[in-house]
């Protein structure tokens, strides 16, 4: 299990709120939580600020909005109770290897940064540059589920687990949790929730999560192409590629593959089973 830093500065029960809401409609269900970690703000990130600042909670989400050519009402956290208000978001459910990230941000009052958007519209550099700000202004907890994880639960519960581990990393008891999609995270005790459909995009909060989590997995992934060169993690982060897919039928999976998944568990051997008991992850 990795290590947890504090910060400077499955089976599901209902959560306890009755009134929590769930607003849009439903985001795409995966099948399918323990390794975590917190990361402290960057002590080397520059502090002069942004390069235009957000007015309100819900501009830069608008403005992300209107990339994708289809229009989102961004969404107004300002009011929710009780503080602070806890972005969640998570990334690589639909990833062949790899774990499945987490991350949960706060974001300070005075808090400036224009570009917070769903990550996957931004460049590399361009996530790396704000999730480097976001550590550096922001709390941030990240927690994310293993591959064997992933396997033994299911992909959704796994997720569910990576984003509870990040709102623990926060070591904080209470808050309102905004979280993308339209379920609320189970088991998660002590928190009001909020569910936002497209929260990456319309909230702040979320899409500073997003882009925290996507920067942590993707950094992961790099390390694991080191090691396991011939399937090329550092291009395309696990996800399902034809390169990747070409990979897998040419050299076998690995023990970073998800051996439940389609294009793995067709390849997935007792060998691996075997090498995964000796050194789970």
């Amino acid at each position: 299990m990795a290590s947890v830093k504090a910060p400077n500065k499955n089976r599901e029960k209902p959560t306890p709120e009755s009134d929590e809401q769930s607003i849009g409609s439903r985001k795409r269900e995966g099948q399918g939580a323990s390794q975590s970690a917190i990361q402290s703000p960057s002590k080397n990130a520059s502090r002069a600020a942004s390069r235009g600042a957000s007015k309100t909670p819900s501009q830069g989400a608008s403005k992300a909005a209107s990339k994708t050519g289809i229009s989102y009402e961004p969404f107004d956290y300002r009011d929710l109770m009780p503080h602070p208000i806890i972005g969640v978001d998570e990334v690589g459910r639909g990833c062949l290897a790899g774990p499945v990230f987490a991350a949960a941000v706060i974001l300070p009052a005075d808090f400036a940064i224009d570009g917070i958007t769903d990550s996957k519209l931004l460049s590399a550099s361009r996530r790396e540059t704000l999730a480097e700000l976001i550590h550096n202004y922001a709390q941030v907890g990240i927690g994310f589920a293993s591959v064997g994880e992933i396997d033994r639960l299911n992909i959704l519960q796994a997720s569910f687990l990576a984003m509870r581990r990040a709102i623990e990393n926060l070591q904080i008891g209470m808050g309102h949790v905004l979280v993308d999609g339209n379920q609320r995270i189970p088991q998660l005790e002590g928190f009001r929730q909020t569910a936002v459909v497209k929260g990456d995009l319309r909230a702040i909060p979320i899409g500073a999560a997003s882009i925290v989590a996507k920067v942590a997995r993707d950094t992961m992934m790099k390390r694991l192409a080191e090691t396991y060169a011939v399937y090329g993690f550092e291009k395309h982060k696990g996800y399902a590629s034809s390169v990747h897919i070409e990979a897998i039928q040419k050299h076998g999976p690995c023990v970073h593959h998800r051996s439940t998944f389609a294009g793995v568990r067709e390849h997935w051997t007792e060998l691996l089973d075997e090498e995964r008991a000796r050194d789970p992850f």
